[in-house]
C-alpha cells in the first residue's frame, strides 16, 4: 500500500539515483526498486541492508541477473544520500506538488481548480495517510455494549464517530476484530459511508430500493438498523449480486430481496413504488485513495466525465420509483464535481417534483448548496458526497 501511495514519488527518486528515466527500466526493475527505496525512506525497523538484499534477490527471481548490479548501486546510492528529495529541482509549482505528495499531476490540477490550492494540496497529503480502522456492530447477532467490552479487553482503543451514528473507529483488537467480523457480529465500513444509510432516514414499514447495493455495505447497515424495511438489493452484476447475499446470510438479515438489473436502463418496478430509494452510483472513487492508492495511477478525464454521463442516467431511472414525500439519497465515494453537484444539478433542472431537504447532520458536513461533503484532510474519512431529495408532487413521466 505504502508503495503504491508513494509512486511517482519513488519513480522520480529512481530516476534520480539511477540518472536513467524510469520507464527505461523493465517492470521488474522498477517494482524492485520501489520496493526497496520505499522501506528504506518510509519504514524504520528494516536493516539497510536487508532491504537492498532482498530488491536484489527479488529481480534475480524475475531471471534478470544481468539487473543486479544496477539494483544493489541504486539502493547503495540510497543508503549514502538518504535526505535526497527528489522534487528539489522541479520549478513548476504544480508538478512539484504532484511529486511532493505522489499523485498525477493532472488530478492535482483539476482539484486546485476545484477546491483552490490550499485544500487540493491538504487533500492530497492527506491521501497518502492509512484510514482508521471503523466498523459498526450488526445488532442482529451481537450487542454493541458486549462487543465493545470485549475489544477493550482485547487491548482496543475505541472512539465513537463524530458524524455518523453507531460507528466506531479503533486501533488494536487486531485479531479479535478479524474474529467478529468473520461471525457476523461487526461490519468494517467507512464512517462516511455509514453516513449514508443514516440520512437515507428508513422507516419502519418502508420499501426501500438500492440500486447499485454490492457489496452490500449500506444495504445490510439499512436492514439492520431501520426496524421492519423492505429491501429490493439490485446490481448490474450476478456475481457482485451474490456478494450482497452472502453479507446478508452473515448478518443474519432476512428482509432483502437481491435482484440483478441494470441501473442505466428503465427499472422493472411500478413507479412510485418506494418509499426509500438509495443511488449509490459507481464513480471514480477519488475520495477512497486512502484505501485505494491505486486508483489515482488508472483513472483518467475521459472515465470520470463517462461515469457522471451514467450517473444521470441512473439517477432519473431511480427517481421514477420513488413516491410522493418519499426519500432519494444520490451518493458517491468520489470528490469530483462532474460525478457530485453537477449531476445533481442537472436532475433538478428536470425534475421540479424533487428538492433538497434539510438535513440532521452535523452542520460542517453541509455544503453551501445543502449536500453534504466528508474529506479525509478534514473528518479523518473517506471524501464522500451525499444529496438528500425528496419528491413534493407526483411523479408524472
Amino acid at each position: 500500500m505504502g508503495v503504491l501511495r508513494w509512486q511517482l514519488w519513488l519513480d522520480h527518486l529512481i530516476e534520480y539515483l539511477a540518472d536513467r528515466r524510469v520507464t527505461s527500466l523493465d517492470a521488474s526493475v522498477r517494482i524492485a526498486l520501489r520496493l526497496g527505496l520505499y522501506q528504506l525512506r518510509f519504514l524504520t525497523k528494516i536493516p539497510a541492508s536487508a532491504a537492498v538484499n532482498e530488491s536484489v534477490n527479488l529481480v534475480r527471481l524475475a531471471r534478470l541477473r544481468s539487473a543486479e548490479g544496477f539494483v544493489n548501486a541504486v539502493l547503495r546510492r540510497a543508503t549514502r544520500e538518504p535526505e535526497i528529495d527528489p522534487s528539489g529541482t522541479v520549478t513548476d509549482p504544480l508538478v512539484r506538488l504532484a511529486i511532493q505528495t505522489s499523485h498525477p499531476a493532472w488530478l492535482i490540477e483539476r482539484w486546485i481548480e476545484s477546491f483552490g490550492a490550499l485544500e487540493a494540496e491538504a487533500f492530497a497529503t492527506a491521501n497518502n495517510q492509512p484510514a482508521p480502522v471503523s466498523f459498526r456492530v450488526v445488532p442482529g447477532r451481537a450487542t454493541e455494549a458486549k462487543v465493545l467490552e470485549q475489544l477493550r479487553a482485547a487491548g482496543a482503543d475505541l472512539t465513537a464517530s463524530s458524524i455518523a451514528k453507531g460507528a466506531w473507529r479503533t486501533t488494536g483488537g487486531g485479531t479479535l476484530l478479524h474474529e467478529l467480523s468473520q461471525a457476523g457480529k461487526i461490519y468494517f465500513q467507512d464512517e462516511a459511508s455509514q453516513l449514508v444509510a443514516q440520512v437515507l432516514n428508513a422507516q419502519p414499514g418502508d420499501r426501500v430500493l438500492d440500486v447499485c447495493s454490492a457489496p452490500g455495505s449500506k444495504t445490510t447497515q439499512i436492514a439492520a438498523t431501520s426496524g421492519a424495511v423492505r429491501i429490493t438489493a439490485a446490481d448490474l452484476h450476478e456475481h457482485r449480486v451474490r456478494t450482497v447475499a452472502g453479507a446478508a446470510r452473515l448478518q443474519d438479515l432476512s428482509n432483502i430481496q437481491c435482484v440483478v438489473l441494470d441501473g442505466e436502463q428503465a427499472l422493472p418496478f411500478a413507479e412510485g413504488s418506494f418509499d426509500r430509494v438509495l443511488v449509490d452510483a459507481p464513480c471514480s472513487g477519488t475520495g477512497t485513495l486512502r484505501h485505494n492508492p491505486e486508483i489515482r495511477w488508472r483513472i483518467t478525464a475521459e472515465d470520470i466525465r463517462h461515469l457522471a454521463s451514467r450517473q444521470k442516467q441512473m439517477l432519473i431511472n431511480a427517481s421514477r420509483m420513488v413516491k410522493r414525500g418519499g426519500r432519494l439519497v444520490y451518493s458517491t465515494c468520489s470528490v469530483e464535481p462532474e460525478e457530485n453537484e453537477e449531476v445533481v444539478g442537472a436532475f433538478l433542472n428536470g425534475n421540479e417534483p424533487f428538492v433538497t431537504t434539510k438535513l440532521r447532520v452535523e452542520s460542517s458536513l453541509v455544503t453551501a448548496a445543502g449536500y453534504i461533503r466528508t474529506w479525509p484532510h478534514r473528518d479523518d474519512v473517506d471524501g464522500f458526497f451525499i444529496s438528500v431529495l425528496e419528491a413534493q408532487d407526483p411523479w408524472l413521466g
